[in-house]
């Protein structure tokens, strides 16, 4: 079977950041007005107050201390607790295709190649802008690549389903080189009025750019994907029900659920030991042990869950160099974040190096890559 290689990754991070300090002072402004507006019915039982958030408890839960966002200003808002983006006319490029460009110039450079050569684009995201025509056409027309497009959504796993697919189609024969393209803007479905939510998601864009070995030109840093495991398993613990058809029922506009809501608790007790099965099976069948593991690029969703699956696939407590951490920084960005980790950091890995590409999410889904370093 052919061998694909990943060439080159590029990563977009906006421009604004929000630490835990200032998105508590926000929300607990909101709450403390909120508070005071329903207070009669508060005293009188009929509605719970709000909870104030604190420093502490976002970093306890999550291990987050900062987030990139494309509007700080309007999240910091206590009178609008969301971003503002506003919409753009039809003849300009959409926001996730602008950041799409920007993440795969910087992969295409690192690959030595030119968009021309691109002759597939996927576009996968936990939510793209819009229904039609696919973001990832509109990324394919920017860049000059040839080929054929499309979007695609697996949640979290979006990324990681992605360059699987991208490996089916190079191994098919019906791509040579392909981009694959995660423009996460995860800050427009979180409800900043939700404490148990309010802090656990950034923006950010990732790519990524596979060859077949036959054409890559530059393997340098490059690594073979060499083995990958996909996995669903249907669960509403995580769940966003907005969609088209929200206006054919107009009481259930503007409910919560037309944003990001979870069971968190139901889903770490579900999703950690899953995921450790899941990544010790794939090692098992590819006659590889743990202790052959030299780097686990987990999905950054939570420094607990990491932490805890780390563990139960090597046996042990993971070193910062064996399991990096970005969520301190980048928050959860959904399908980008195990990219993210990824892009940063697997420079210092000598050839031959084997590492595991990892995401789980909403679904519930889960996606394993296995690869190696090449030189």
């Amino acid at each position: 079977m052919k061998s694909v290689y990943i060439t080159g990754t590029g990563l977009f991070t906006p421009e604004q950041s929000i630490s835990n300090a200032e998105l508590v002072a926000a929300f607990n402004t909101w709450a403390e007005n909120w508070n005071q507006e329903q207070a009669e019915a508060i005293e009188a039982g009929e509605m719970t107050a709000q909870a104030l958030s604190s420093v502490e408890f976002i970093e306890k839960a999550s291990g987050i201390k900062s987030r990139y966002v494309m509007d700080k200003q309007g999240i910091l808002d206590p009178n609008r607790m969301k971003p503002f983006l506003p919409e753009r006319p039809n003849d300009q490029p959409s926001i996730q295709a602008e950041m799409a460009v920007k993440a795969a110039r910087q992969a295409l450079q690192q690959a030595d190649l030119q968009g021309e050569q691109i002759d597939m684009v996927i576009l996968a995201c936990s939510n793209p802008q819009r229904a039609y025509p696919a973001v990832a056409i509109e990324v394919q027309q920017l860049l000059g690549a040839g080929g054929f497009a499309y979007d695609m959504n697996v949640a979290c796993s979006s990324a990681t389903f992605g360059i699987q697919a991208a490996c089916n189609a190079i191994q098919s024969g019906q791509a040579q080189r392909v981009l694959m393209v995660n423009p996460e803007i995860c800050s427009a479905h979180l409800n900043f009025c939700d404490r148990d939510s309010h802090f656990i998601f950034g923006d950010a864009c990732t790519a990524v750019i596979l060859e077949a070995e036959d054409v890559a030109a530059n393997t340098q840093d490059a690594f073979e994907v060499f083995s990958s495991k996909l996995m669903t398993r249907f669960s509403n613990n995580i769940r966003n029900n907005a969609g088209f058809l929200n206006r054919c029922d107009e009481t259930g506009l503007d409910k919560k659920d037309k944003l990001f809501v979870q069971e968190g608790r139901k889903v770490f007790k579900e999703v950690c030991p899953l995921v450790a099965e899941m990544i010790s099976e794939q090692l098992a069948a590819n006659n590889l042990k743990a202790e052959d593991v030299d780097r686990l690029w987990l999905h950054q969703a939570n420094l607990n869950m990491n932490q805890l699956i780390a563990r139960r696939v090597l046996g042990r407590d993971a070193t910062a160099e064996e399991a990096p951490v970005i969520l301190d920084r980048y928050a959860n960005t959904s399908s980008a974040g195990s990219i993210i980790a990824f892009h940063l950091h697997r420079d210092d890995l000598q050839a031959g190096a084997t590492g595991v590409i990892c995401s789980f999410g909403a679904g519930y889904s889960a996606g394993c890559l296995l690869v190696r370093k090449l030189a």
